[in-house]
């Protein structure tokens, strides 16, 4: 009974549903290899100069909180210009967006690169996150033209598989640049690397929107389509959940490297490593959201995983208060609870855009705005309590992941176990 069809024209053999599926899993990966190198030039904007913040403190002679600010501003920008690119590209396509922000992207870097006090990267880095936006919404886009449900979450999961490249090798890259030329040289490979995302745009991309399917910006459609979904209690609540959890990533991404080099005394290519191993974690487990998505649900896998990723928090937290909070402690836990958040993210990203199909573009700039926002107030938020340790970072992802929590019990009352 497996091993045919029944069609109005009779049973299609099973060698021709094999060659079917065999196309569909070549295109997935074809779309999954493309959309996951276009995405990880954001990643690898972060992750690249992570090791490089004790040298743009010496070398720009600044303070802590400023070379911080470098990171915040980027989050900020990164967030607010995705308002921009998803109606942009829901009224003109895919592909144009993606032109536009990897030029304004390229134009940051240079700006990032020739900078001559820390003002002036600062500056560079907003520009950066304006054009890095847009690999942030129309990926996404791009998945909820193609697909929905468990297929567009596996399609997501393989993005995020090619995109963990990022936290893998970009810090070894970054501290490997350092060793051989200053941190410079880390945002000339990065407007290389913008560069290639143009060519990839241009031969590898093809347009997914259709014409008929594309929805002219204008103020009235705009609010329009920003009321339905900020009065969607599901697009809020499956969007928040998975903000919290990025924003907990953020706060680690802006500390890790004065945490891991000034209290642990790791050198630059030591936290790299360290840091690899923490995300790790994530991108793993990714890979499985989809498969756990079918079987179970996907909001019992985002609920069950939420409360995973606060238990192994929280416990963090308790050890570092208790005296326990060693290198290797809290390596081991921030891997767990970055697990945990690998089926999460992936998970409510597609829930989100499961039911706004016709306006996938602007529901994914406004989720990933949010999303962004929450992580950069984060940073701001615990900035003051910041002294160079590992309580003020882990207290800060656990109150994340506490809010994630209270968020998944009240939007997934079908997802509570019985």
């Amino acid at each position: 009974m497996f091993n045919s069809l029944v069609t109005s024209e009779g049973y299609l053999p099973a060698p021709f549903l094999i060659h079917i599926n065999t196309k569909i899993i070549m295109s997935m990966l074809h779309t999954a290899a493309v959309l996951g190198l276009l995405a990880a030039i954001g990643p690898f904007a972060v992750d690249m100069y992570l090791p490089a913040f004790p040298a743009i403190e010496k070398g720009l002679n600044t303070s802590v909180s400023s070379a911080q600010m470098t990171l915040t501003v980027y989050f900020i920008a990164f967030g607010i210009a995705q308002l921009f690119y998803g109606p942009y590209s829901d009224q003109v396509g895919r592909k144009q967006p993606l032109f536009l922000g990897l030029s304004i992207f390229a134009i940051g870097t240079i700006g990032c690169a020739l900078s001559p006090s820390v003002e002036w990267l600062i500056v560079s880095r907003f520009v950066q996150g304006i054009g890095g936006a847009v690999v942030m919404v129309v990926p996404r886009a791009i998945i909820r033209d193609m697909y929905t449900g468990p297929q567009a979450t596996r399609l997501m999961a393989m993005v995020m598989l090619v995109i963990s490249v990022s936290p893998m090798l970009a810090p070894l890259a970054g501290s490997w640049l350092i060793l051989i030329g200053d941190w410079r040289m880390i945002f000339w490979v990065l407007f290389v690397a913008a560069i290639i995302s143009l060519v990839i745009t241009g031969f590898m991309q093809p347009e997914t929107l259709e014409k008929s399917h594309r929805v002219p910006v204008n103020m009235r459609n705009l609010i329009r389509g920003c009321r339905v979904l900020l009065t969607d209690p599901m697009f809020m609540g499956v969007t928040f959940i998975g903000g919290f959890g990025l924003a907990s990533f953020f706060v680690f991404v802006a500390n890790a490297s004065f945490i891991y080099t000034g209290q642990f005394g790791l050198t630059a290519m030591e936290f790299s490593l360290a840091f690899a191993v923490n995300a790790i974690g994530f991108f793993a487990t990714s890979q499985l959201a989809a498969g756990l998505g079918e079987r179970y649900g996907m909001e019992r896998v985002v609920f069950m995983a939420v409360l995973g990723f606060a238990t192994f928090s929280l416990l963090l937290v308790a050890l570092t208060l208790l005296g326990f909070g060693s290198l290797f402690i809290t390596i081991g836990f921030l891997f767990l609870a970055n697990a945990c958040l690998g089926l999460v993210i992936p998970t409510t990203m597609v829930i989100a855009l499961d039911h706004h199909g016709d306006i996938a573009g602007l529901a994914s700039s406004l989720g990933g705005t949010l999303q962004m926002l929450a992580g950069g107030l984060m940073i701001v938020i615990m900035g003051p309590f910041f002294d160079g340790t590992t309580l003020p970072m882990v207290s800060a992802i656990a109150i994340c992941a506490c809010a994630s929590t209270l968020l998944t019990w009240r939007n997934s009352p079908n997802a509570k176990p019985a």
